[in-house]
Formats: C-alpha cells, sequence, structure tokens
C-alpha cells in the first residue's frame, strides 16, 4: 500500500521589526529601539529591544556600550506600556519623577552585531482617575544573552491634553515655545566633557568650576527629535553624565554612568537660564576599581528642578 506524506513546507523565519514609533513618541524611525513586547502577567510584561553596534548621539566608545542608551530604552518602554498595555491616550504627555538604573558594565560591551536586549517589566503603584491610570511605577530587568545587563525603575504620570494644558497654563502652543527657545550659549571645551561634536555639549561655562549653564540646543536631533515645550528628561541625564566627567575627566578611558538616582521636581523651562551643581562625595576610603560618586542640582528660578546622586565608572579600570 502506497504511503502518502504532505509536502515539506520550509518553516517562515520570524520577522523584526520595531514598534510603532508613535508609541514610544519618536518621530525618526530610526531612533525607535524597541522591536515588540508581550504581557506575561497581570502586571508584567516583556519587551525586547535592539540596540545598534553604534549610535549617533549615545555612542559606543572604548569597547562599550553607553549606559544611557539605557536610559532610552527604558524611557520608550515605559511609554510603550502605558498606551499599549494600560490604554493611555496617545495624545496623553507622559512625564518623570523618578528614574534610578544600576547597570553591569561588563555586559554593555558590543560585539560584532547589534545588541538583543530584553526587558522584564513589573508595574505597580498604579492609581487612576476615572478608570485611567495617572501615575505609576515600573521595575524593569534588563537581560542580554541570560545575563542581567541592569536593574531601572521609572515613576511617572499621565497628563490628558486638558490637564496638561492647565498645568502648563500661560506657556502657550507648544510649538510656539519650541521656535521661540534661546540660542544655546558657548559650549565648554570638549576634553572637559568628553565629547567631540559641539552639538552633543550641553554645558556651558561659569566663574565657578562645579557649576555650569545647561546648554539647551533645541536643533539636536536626537534630545529634540520632535518640538517640545519643555528641557527633556534625557537632556537631564547627559548633563549630569557631562557634569561628572567635568568634575574630574577619565584617566584615558570614558566616564560611565554605572547608576544614578535622579528625581524630577519640575519642568525645566527654555526661556529662564538653568544652572547645572555638582560636587563630589566623599567616601572612608578611594574606591579601587574606578568607581565614584557625585551629587548633581539642576537650579532654575532659585528652585531646584532636578536632583541626582551618579556613581561613575572610568572605563580603564573594567
Amino acid at each position: 500500500m502506497p504511503i502518502t506524506t504532505e509536502p515539506h513546507v520550509a518553516a517562515k523565519p520570524a520577522l523584526t521589526t520595531t514598534v510603532a514609533r508613535e508609541y514610544v513618541h519618536r518621530a525618526a524611525l530610526s531612533e525607535v529601539l524597541l522591536t515588540g513586547w508581550n504581557k506575561t502577567g497581570r502586571d508584567a510584561f516583556k519587551v525586547t529591544a535592539q540596540w545598534p553596534r553604534s549610535h549617533s548621539f549615545y555612542v559606543s566608545e572604548h569597547g562599550m556600550h553607553d549606559p544611557l542608551l539605557l536610559c532610552e530604552t527604558v524611557r520608550q518602554a515605559s511609554t510603550l506600556l502605558a498606551h499599549v498595555g494600560y490604554h493611555v491616550p496617545l495624545g496623553n504627555q507622559l512625564s518623570w519623577s523618578r528614574v534610578q538604573f544600576a547597570v553591569n558594565p561588563y555586559a554593555l560591551r558590543t560585539e560584532g552585531t547589534p545588541a538583543d536586549i530584553q526587558l522584564h517589566v513589573t508595574c505597580s503603584d498604579i492609581r487612576h482617575h476615572r478608570g485611567m491610570p495617572v501615575t505609576m511605577s515600573m521595575h524593569m530587568e534588563a537581560v542580554r544573552r541570560d545575563c542581567l545587563l541592569a536593574v531601572a525603575s521609572v515613576r511617572f504620570g499621565s497628563h490628558s491634553p486638558a490637564v496638561y494644558q492647565r498645568l502648563r497654563a500661560g506657556k502657550g502652543d507648544v510649538n510656539e515655545v519650541f521656535a521661540q527657545a534661546p540660542q544655546p550659549p558657548e559650549p565648554v571645551s570638549r576634553s572637559t566633557v568628553g565629547r567631540l561634536r559641539k552639538q552633543d555639549i550641553v554645558l556651558a561655562p561659569t566663574p565657578d568650576r562645579l557649576r555650569w549653564q545647561l546648554r539647551v540646543d533645541t536643533s539636536h536631533p536626537v534630545l529634540f527629535d520632535h518640538a517640545l515645550d519643555h528641557v527633556p528628561g534625557m537632556l537631564m541625564l547627559e548633563a549630569i553624565r557631562q557634569a561628572g566627567h567635568a568634575i574630574e575627566p577619565a584617566r584615558g578611558g570614558a566616564v560611565m554612568p554605572t547608576s544614578m538616582d535622579v528625581s524630577f521636581n519640575r519642568y525645566v523651562e527654555f526661556d529662564e537660564p538653568c544652572w547645572i551643581e555638582a560636587e563630589p562625595v566623599e567616601t572612608a576610603a578611594p574606591s579601587s576599581d574606578g568607581r565614584r560618586t557625585i551629587r548633581v542640582a539642576a537650579l532654575q528660578s532659585g528652585l531646584c528642578a532636578v536632583n541626582a546622586t551618579a556613581e561613575l565608572t572610568d572605563t580603564v579600570s573594567l
């Protein structure tokens, strides 16, 4: 009796793309880092991302990915999940109140291919108003090839257009505010902050060695991917990193922020100078592995808009 078999059909390869740019509040498709997501529990998710071997702003140096690329990934993941996981409308404004992260620097090493990242996300402390989340926290564990890359957490609020308009009363239309932002002052030297391009330097000098004016260049294609009515959080994280480098430049390597704890207390506005003040944190004994801690505050109109503690590591010690 003849035996018949089903014709062999080759398995189709899994195709990879990025999530919709609208879900991560990006205008440029090239700046979308996330490749997918799925729900793994009641308030738990897995988000996948890919880091390029080289990024125009979050530069891979000395064979290491930039830890602030992790922060941008966390920002995009929290924004994505707010929209797709909790149905926050795309028109709502999302604002950080606190961001924390700590990275394993040895898992940041660049390789011959882009880095595929998994984020395991747990959401908590969710406060609702009329059935819609208005504040929430997300804890994330970033994994690369089954190795823990980083832990991070973010707390943020969601504002409807009407609430945000009341919150930002007097600031006018976002495009008008953005267009009227003043030109940035001249920057500190490239060697002071470890940046090669003038456009990437976010600090301007003052007579005080540990005080700088925040340099806000709204033409920057990454930090200002689209029009905003205030200084974005990622620019403030970059200011913290550059202040750490300015306090004590690297010994032939690069200063890498291996952890940060940042509180966002107020919006940083375009139309008034913002001052970045930093100081080293004294320890009982100097670190033997190139790690040091700093405190940073961003002051505007006499008020503390952002305050942070950061641990910096010189890559020459890794």
